[in-house]
Order: C-alpha cells, then structure tokens, then sequence
C-alpha cells in the first residue's frame, strides 16, 4: 500500500474514531461579548483561550494524531509533523504542516503542506513529489471532523 493510501486510510481511521468520540470544546463554546452594557450582540467567530478556530485546531490534532507532532501553536496557528512512515512502505515517509488561517470556521481558514522523501539504493532519503490530492484529502478530512465537533457543541 503506497504511503498516500495509508495516509488517507489514516485520516479515515482518525475521522470513524472520532465519530464516538464526545470531545468537551470548553474554550471554543464560550461566545465573548463585544463592547458594553450597549452592545450585546454576540462575537461568534472569536474562542477565548487560542489565537484560532478552536474546531479546526481540535480537528487537525484529532485526524493526524497518527503523525508524531513536532509542535504546535495554537495562537499562531501552526501545526508542524514529524516524519511519519507507513510500516507497510518503510522506503517512504511523509510530514506535514498544519497552518490554520482564521478564527472563523471555513474552508479557506486551513493550509495543508506535505513532505515526502523515498530512501534510494544507497539508504538515502531524498525528495520526492507528492500527490496533489493527498493535501486536499487532508484538508477536506479536517474540515470535516471541525464541521463534526462544531455540529456536536451546538448540540
């Protein structure tokens, strides 16, 4: 199985488990109020506690919790994967950053970047070309376990 599969296979398995999964968003439910005693319309698009859309944070975490994490901040929204390596296809391995855009929940509020290195004949990793839908399958598979999370708080 090519490390692309596995990847999305990956996503897959993250996505079903995190179906039963009733995680509490504490920080991302609080609506704060703009202004004062004049003003009491509700900011919705702002979680205190993270300088992101709290959905997309947990959702990027719950979907490539299979990836060892480098690092992660969440007030400038960047999210940085270790090298990961199917066992299956040990002559390749993937990493991936994480860029989460908007403290709003869209589409256009997250950026998936991905590496990939083969090892050659010599037991070298070099560069090589990644699919072009493996970062959009990412993408979509984090958009939508925040769709999943935001839909189970509202709830």
């Amino acid at each position: 199985m090519s490390l692309n599969k596995a990847l999305v296979r990956g996503v897959a398995v993250a996505l079903v488990s995190g179906l039963a999964l009733s995680t509490s968003l504490a920080a991302c439910s609080s609506i704060p109020f703009v202004g004062g005693d004049k003003d009491k319309t509700p900011k919705t698009d702002v979680q205190q506690g993270i300088g992101v859309n709290g959905y997309l944070w947990r959702a990027t975490l719950d979907t490539l919790s299979f990836m060892p994490l480098l690092t992660a901040d969440p007030w400038g929204g960047v999210v940085n994967y270790d090298w990961y390596a199917n066992p299956q296809t040990p002559n390749e391995r993937f990493k991936a950053t994480v860029f989460i855009l908007d403290t709003r929940l869209r589409a256009d509020a997250l950026n998936v970047t991905v590496t990939k290195e083969v090892r050659d004949a010599a037991g070298q990793w070099t560069t090589a070309p990644v699919a072009a839908q493996t970062e959009a399958d990412l993408e979509n598979a984090i958009l939508t376990k925040a769709r999943q999370l935001n839909l189970a708080n509202a709830g």
